[in-house]
């Protein structure tokens, strides 16, 4: 349990907290709509569906407050980057911004399901009751009349009993509003999907602006007011008790004199404000540095199909592991993809490597691979850089770095950085120790990286640190002809795939060994574990940083940290 909170705690209690929030929401607003005596005679048409409504209504206006918040990069950034008030366990949960964005959107998909289908109750016991198809009460509510001067007599807003739900629906703010977001809210969730995400970039990309009318209906809304209570002034002349059982003698007795209704003043706009406006200003810093020149120093083509682009703008200024949002207006005006930077805060580019995954990556291959010799790339926007976790492996005694794939590209920047420091005698580099893991399925994936290793490698020799940096590669993808080719050349110095003097290993790693070995030479380090790479490698990691965690400060601790686009 120790080791749970270590790693896990605030995590927990910010999920607490919010949940908390939405239930105290939800119950509140419920026994708000459920009790009062405002509500009285609204409650009689609808029965427990108008509560059911608007408790929900409730959770939607806090969730859409918070829904674009971890969206903000620039505000990330600068919570991450410019607070120090924010330490490394608070800054960790910066990087948990895309999956507290799903869990909102989760609930709000949740709230807006049972808020929808109890107003279609609502909708459709409104045009029974002018129908007269309930008891007296109910017809007498319905027929009353409108108030010509202020028009807050009526209780129905279904005002003829020859109107139908649909033709309700479909001309009243409210109905036509809510269809607007319902089906704005449907394509985002289900485009959201990670078969969807990963398969179609593009339908995902563009469905999710949708937002943008999501908002626009979502401010509009509660104008209509649909939902009416009875006045104060009213309830105080109208005696319920005694006037619910003859509505026929209301406006004929002192004490029933006609109820009076009046809708809900709007309040989801006052929620959502605040964040739209956040969100607007995170845009147009957005547009600003799309503006802004970006100049090639060099394109190299890799191996693998590995594009690797050197660019030059002015006044950038990185940090190890931070990426970019790059768009190239030949391909597409709109679309924005991150990519991890792979050069060091120290050099005077930057650069990113890009592999092809994609009808966009392939496209941007495509082009520079026709380009003319010496020809400069197509025009790139860059928006960046943005904070990750890899920010944080100098604030670190010891570090893991596990990369799978082309997830290797904040640790090549980490560890370039690290070549400058030393090279520079930096006193302010703490961490003493790096442990280096890369996993791969096939032997071309390495090429591009090893150059690095390798001017690693020899440099650490050479100013007698070779203990400094331990690096394993691991073929993930390999058969018999593989093995047997390294069996032949076991007895070379160098490895006969990367060239390096550490040997590939065949396989996966054995995280229980290699995560032992760490808490053994390291017996009383605070580690940092820090992955690039697929979510079910995520959850591996972070079940054995808790494992070998201990909560004695004298012994050593693991600490989580995975980049998230």
């Amino acid at each position: 349990m120790g080791n749970w909170i270590i790693n896990h705690g605030l995590t927990a209690f910010i999920l607490f907290l919010w949940m908390g929030i939405n239930i105290f929401l939800f119950v509140y607003f419920y026994f708000f709509y459920d009790l009062p005596d405002r509500f009285f005679y609204t409650r009689h048409l609808l029965s427990s569906a108008l509560a059911w409504a608007r408790a929900p209504a409730a959770v939607l206006n806090f969730n859409c407050m918070l829904i674009l918040l971890p969206v903000c990069r620039n505000l990330l950034s600068l919570i991450r980057g410019s607070f120090m008030c924010c330490g490394r366990t608070m800054r960790k949960q910066l990087d948990k911004n895309l999956s507290f964005h799903k869990l909102v959107a989760y609930m709000i998909g949740l709230m807006t399901a049972v808020h929808t289908v109890a107003h279609l109750l609502n909708v459709e016991w409104y045009n029974n009751s002018i129908r007269g198809e309930y008891d007296r009460l109910s017809t007498a509510l319905s027929m009353l009349e409108d108030d010509p001067d202020d028009n807050t007599t009526y209780l129905n807003p279904i005002r003829s009993n020859s109107t139908t739900p649909t033709y309700f629906v479909f001309t009243t703010i409210a109905g036509l509003t809510g269809v607007v977001i319902t089906l704005a809210l449907i394509l985002i969730i289900t485009s959201s999907m990670e078969v969807i995400r990963r398969s179609y970039f593009e339908v995902f990309w563009y469905t999710h602006h949708l937002f943008v009318i999501f908002f626009a209906g979502l401010v509009f809304h509660g104008a209509g007011r649909i939902v009416r209570s009875q006045t104060a002034s009213s309830l105080e002349e109208h005696n319920i008790t005694l006037c619910k059982d003859q509505p026929e003698n209301w406006g004929k007795i002192p004490e029933c004199p006609i109820p009076q209704f009046a809708g809900g003043f709007p309040q989801t706009w006052m929620w959502v404000i605040g964040p739209m406006v956040i969100y607007l200003f995170e845009r147009l810093l957005r547009f600003i540095r799309y503006m802004q020149k970006v100049t090639y120093r060099k394109i190299v083509m890799h191996p693998s199909k590995v594009l690797e682009l050197q660019l030059v703008k002015a006044g950038f200024k990185m940090e190890v592991g931070q990426y970019v949002f790059l768009n190239c207006p030949s391909i597409s005006q709109l679309e924005w993809h991150p990519f991890t930077m792979t050069s060091a805060p120290e050099e005077d580019f930057f650069s990113v490597h890009i592999r092809s995954a994609g009808d966009w990556t392939d496209k941007l291959i495509e082009m520079v691979q026709n380009l003319p010799e010496g020809g400069q790339g197509p025009k790139m926007g860059v928006d960046g850089p943005f904070g990750t976790a890899s920010e944080d492996v100098f604030d670190y005694e010891v570090s893991m770095l596990v990369g799978a794939g082309i997830g290797v590209t904040p640790f090549a920047s980490i560890l370039k950085s690290i070549w400058y420091k030393f090279k520079d005698s930096n006193p302010k580099l703490r961490t003493r120790k790096i442990y280096f893991y890369w996993l791969c399925r096939e032997t071309h994936a390495f090429e591009w990286f090893a150059d690095l290793l390798q001017v690693q490698e020899k440099e650490m020799e050479e100013r007698g640190m070779g203990d400094f940096l331990t690096y394993k590669l691991y073929l993930t993808g390999w058969d018999q002809s593989h093995a047997a080719h390294a069996m032949v050349h076991f007895d070379k110095d160098t490895d006969i795939i990367t060239g390096l003097k550490q040997k590939t290993h065949y396989g996966r790693p054995n995280w229980d060994k290699e995560f032992e070995q760490v808490r053994k030479e390291n017996p009383s380090s605070v580690v940092g574990t820090f992955l690039c790479g697929p979510a079910a490698l995520a959850k591996v990691l972070e079940k054995k940083c808790v494992k070998y965690s201990d909560v004695d400060p004298r012994r050593t601790k693991f600490y989580f940290n995975k980049e998230n686009f």
